[in-house]
């Protein structure tokens, strides 16, 4: 059995902290804010971000430098035989086809993971990808299996402003205002590579409403059902808005009894579009590997 290091970027909402607990290693997200350079958790923290976000802050995503991501691979290739390495869905990033590339002059030792997951649904594939090695497989195979399973996974995300949206082109200001104007919280979801509408709501309650019933049927219809064995990860993942997403996990344990709900924040580079106050619900199939 090789010896494989799991490598992920700070979109999967990773901490640098949580990481060495995990035994998981955290490229940080470069951002450009007002043309300077701040690394995600190294010296930029959440409440750092969310400060210069709602300021009015020029804030420009980038990816890691190839530099960072063959130095980190160099230094893990000396302690580890063989790296998975799961970056953020490539339609949301360049950074997967970044790392496809370099990972080519590595002999196969470095393979990265183009499952289209994102945040919380991101770190999961790294606890799927850890358990896949605990279980035998190699790092190609750990690939082959997870990218496989890389439609098993939704996210939605209720807004709270629409002001993000606009300032990114994403839609009309006309569009925005009117919004704003009737107080619409959209819905939006993240199916594979697209960050997409899904739905508009009057209310915070309407919206959560809406999220709930498009998990209840994914899983239904796509994932298998609501059954004994809770084969199914629920998740909530929020922007500056920690204190609502706790509240919300708990009306979520209520509605699903006995599943374990994990909270964390959204990743900035998601942050960047769609501004503070968010609140999404995640749901994810488990993975299905039989016993040894």
């Amino acid at each position: 059995m090789s010896n494989i290091a799991i490598v992920t970027d700070s979109n999967s909402g990773i901490s640098q902290k949580s990481a060495k607990e995990m035994g998981i290693y955290v490229l940080p997200m470069p951002f450009m804010i007002n043309d300077e350079t701040f690394y995600e958790d190294i010296d930029l923290t959440q409440e750092q971000f969310y400060e210069k976000l709602i300021d009015g802050a020029q804030i420009g995503t980038s990816q890691p430098s190839p530099e960072s991501v063959m130095e980190l691979w160099d230094r893990l290739l000396k302690e580890y035989d063989e790296i998975v390495h799961i970056p953020m869905s490539s339609g949301l990033s360049g950074s997967c086809q970044s790392a496809i590339m370099l990972a080519q002059d590595y002999e196969g030792k470095v393979q990265v993971v183009n499952n289209q997951r994102i945040s919380v649904t991101q770190r999961q594939s790294c606890l799927d990808a850890k358990l896949l090695a605990a279980k035998g497989m190699d790092a190609k195979e750990i690939k082959e299996f997870l990218e496989a399973d890389k439609y098993n996974s939704s996210i939605y995300i209720m807004l709270d402003t629409l002001y993000y949206l606009k300032k990114g082109g994403r839609i009309t200001p006309a569009a925005a205002a009117i919004g704003t104007m009737l107080k619409l919280k959209p819905v939006l979801q993240i199916q594979g590579d697209k960050l997409d509408a899904f739905a508009k709501a009057r209310t915070v309650n309407q919206g959560k409403t809406t999220m709930i019933n498009a998990i209840r049927n994914d899983i239904e219809k796509r994932f298998g059902g609501l059954t004994e064995d809770k084969h199914i990860w629920l998740q909530i993942a929020h922007t500056h808005n920690e204190e609502a997403a706790e509240a919300f996990k708990q009306e979520i344990a209520q509605l699903f009894p006995g599943y374990d709900i994990h909270v964390d924040p959204l990743s900035l580079s998601v942050a960047c579009h769609i501004g503070p106050g968010s609140l999404a619900l995640t749901c994810t199939k488990q993975l299905d590997i039989k016993a040894e």
